[in-house]
């Protein structure tokens, strides 16, 4: 998805769980095009946060699309149950995947946009196989597991070769980017193709979520 205006997806992994409506509705009136939930199961990832209860928590208090980012063993497992609470969007990670196009179509099947995501180590030619069956692939530039953590520089010339591979085989795929996205860097990660930007940190941690909102979805190509 290749346009003008920058998405900006503020990832509830960095909220105040106490007050997640609130929460959802800053990030809304702020101008956030998606909310993330990103899902980890201390098996993949080192670290454990929610299941699709929370998915049904923020879809009930949000119009915005829920983008849900499984950082999970055997996702296909609970495909099913996060698409019913409510996400609009499911992501996998391919190392997770050994039937990655099975994984992708179930999402689909479901009425669920398909996404695919590559840790920091993973190159993206691992992709091209993939790239035109799914609605967006997920860069990740920080490695997952824990919000808060830098950016690594070398995401950029993923990014930018994600974006020829994109060119080629699937023009119409979002590609989005999750891990250290600063006010400072996100003009940088937009010039190099990113459509769509992950913030936790970043947004709800910033002194002003609807300034810091502003600048990220500012940046341009």
């Amino acid at each position: 998805m290749q346009g003008n205006t920058t998405l900006l997806a503020p990832s509830i992994l960095s909220a105040d769980f106490t007050r997640l409506n609130e929460a959802v509705t800053t990030a809304q009136e702020a101008g956030a095009d998606w909310i993330h939930c990103d899902v980890m199961d201390g098996h993949f990832v080192p670290n454990i946060t929610f299941g699709p209860f929370i998915v049904k928590a923020v879809a009930a208090c949000s119009s915005l699309t829920i983008d849900t980012h499984l950082m999970i063993s055997d996702p296909d497992r609970y495909i099913p149950d996060f698409i019913e609470a409510g996400s609009h969007q499911v992501t996998v990670h391919q190392e997770t995947c050994p039937h990655l196009h099975r994984s992708v179509q179930l999402i689909k099947s479901l009425g669920a946009k398909a996404g695919v995501s590559i840790n920091p180590g993973t190159p993206v030619s691992t992709l091209e196989s993939i790239i035109g069956d799914v609605d967006l692939v997920l860069l990740m530039s920080v490695n997952p597991g824990f919000g808060g953590q830098k950016f690594i520089p070398s995401s950029i010339g993923k990014i930018e070769r994600l974006h020829e591979m994109r060119n080629t085989y699937n023009p119409g795929m979002t590609i989005a980017v999750d891990g250290g996205v600063t006010t400072e860097n996100a003009q940088e990660l937009v010039s190099a193709g990113a459509d769509a930007l992950i913030a936790g940190t970043a947004f709800f941690k910033a002194p002003d979520p609807a300034e810091a909102a502003r600048q990220i979805k500012a940046a341009s190509r």
